[in-house]
């Protein structure tokens, strides 16, 4: 495992070593210890798989009264990821970073709470496996809209495919200012 980069001094990229031959491959997508070293020393108490398909875009959520920490990662397929630091008193709050995360690496990020989190599917599939730090909780789940224009992500597709929920977020003004 790899740190290949850092934002807003909390959110990690992580390259895992994949080990393949001639009959697949073997990757360790945790270990406790590996993430320690890198200051990530949550208790994960729930996994979730999700699959999308090609211009799906989802986001950006975060967990209110209860916010967890995720780790996600790339199985199969590439996106392009985003974060929005949603903490009121950072300086940077309103503000993205985002990257390109797929099954060849960098496959992995790392989110504590206070992120909004978002990404767009660019392969025709993506499976993405999510660590969280709380058991999931639909009352608490809690979004922004993907196009609100203070925070301004530059999403690398034209006509996404997006939930009838996700349209309907609020803008970074309404749900925090």
């Amino acid at each position: 495992m790899e740190l290949l980069n850092e934002f807003f001094n909390e959110v990690k990229i992580f390259h895992l070593e994949k080990f393949e031959d001639n009959r697949g491959f073997f990757l360790e997508k945790y270990h406790t210890k590996r993430y320690q070293k890198h200051g990530i020393d949550e208790i994960f108490v729930q996994d979730n798989h999700s699959r999308s398909y090609k211009n799906v875009l989802r986001g950006l959520h975060f967990t209110q009264n209860k916010p967890q920490s995720q780790i996600m990662t790339v199985i199969s397929g590439k996106v392009f990821d985003v974060v929005v630091d949603i903490r009121p008193n950072s300086k940077t709050f309103g503000k993205y970073a985002s990257c390109y995360l797929g099954d060849e690496g960098p496959q992995q990020i790392y989110m504590p709470d206070g992120f909004a989190h978002g990404f767009c599917v660019l392969s025709d599939i993506a499976d993405l496996h999510y660590k969280v730090s709380k058991i999931y909780n639909s009352s608490h789940e809690k979004g922004i809209i993907w196009n609100d224009e203070i925070i301004n992500v530059d999403w690398p597709i034209t006509n996404p495919i997006i939930s009838e929920r996700d349209l309907n977020h609020p803008t970074l003004e309404e749900y925090f200012l």
